[in-house]
């Protein structure tokens, strides 16, 4: 950040690339599906790296959506008041502009997907728009999201098998209740400021009742995980390498302590490498 153009700052920030663990989270479901389409190594290596680099400008896409959707509510809560929009530092104008060159070459790596993917990925574009709606009209926006970040569960395994089937469903499924967990988790940092401007949220919802819902959503999550690699026909290794991932959320459900800000984000940010083992596991059951 540091070496950066001073004019190229806010942007970054917009954008969160400053932050990118959440384009990590984004990318993981389809890092699953691909693995599990079973596609061979060179095409899964290609459409991988055509995943990773789209979650990067798709999370920053959403983000820039996002902030122009909640410019007055950020200025009203103070993890997010300084945010670029929040504080004035980009105009709507700049914005738009910023928008629009994120989505460019957004749309020519989407273009060289199947054609199921390419219509999945158009599709994504309402979940991504909507999103910010959901902490205004429901408590349940953390789902709202699983179904958002999750969608790359059904899109990667389109792109590399062509088709969806009932191990795309349940890996779908299996990606939007772990995302449901993990960002109550998040939510948890803004609870108290949250209450304050009427925003609604998993984390407000379950309060101090979080940790068995959790223990819920990760149970969910490692159940369907399973119930996908049956579907799949992976192999005995899978099953068992499960296990690595499935003690990592456990051990968030025992470490949650909701009134412990940085904690609750130490969490979240472990559920990168919790993606990870998952997609580890299923590349053992390949083998």
């Amino acid at each position: 950040m540091a070496r950066l153009p001073r004019r190229a700052v806010p942007f970054v920030l917009l954008a969160r690339l400053d932050r990118p663990v959440g384009a990590w989270l984004l990318f993981l479901p389809g890092l699953w599906s691909i693995l599990m389409a079973g596609a061979g190594a060179g095409p899964a290596a290609r459409l991988l790296a055509l995943f990773f680099l789209g979650a990067f400008l798709m999370r920053g896409a959403g983000c820039v959506v996002n902030d122009m959707w909640d410019r007055d509510m950020d200025r009203r809560v103070s993890r997010t008041a300084g945010r670029p929009l929040a504080s004035g530092a980009v105009s709507m104008r700049q914005a738009l502009a910023f928008l629009a060159a994120l989505c460019t070459p957004s749309l020519g790596i989407l273009l060289q997907l199947h054609p199921l993917a390419q219509l999945m990925g158009v599709g994504s574009l309402l979940l991504v728009a909507s999103y910010p709606l959901a902490k205004r009209l429901t408590w349940w926006p953390q789902l709202m999201l699983g179904f958002t970040f999750g969608w790359g569960a059904p899109m990667g395994y389109a792109a590399a098998a062509g088709r969806l089937d009932g191990a795309a469903a349940a890996l779908y499924l299996a990606a939007i209740v772990w995302i449901l967990g993990y960002d109550t988790i998040y939510a948890h940092q803004d609870r108290e400021d949250d209450a304050l401007i009427g925003v609604r949220s998993t984390a407000r919802l379950w309060g101090d009742s979080s940790r068995p819902f959790l223990a819920a959503c990760y149970g969910a999550t490692v159940a369907l995980l399973a119930l996908a690699g049956a579907l799949a026909g992976l192999s005995w290794a899978y099953f068992i390498a499960l296990a690595l991932p499935a003690a990592l959320l456990a051990r968030q459900v025992f470490s949650l302590d909701i009134h412990d800000a940085g904690l609750c984000l130490r969490l979240f940010k472990a559920n990168r490498e919790v993606g990870l083992t998952v997609g580890l596991a299923i590349l053992l059951g390949r083998l």
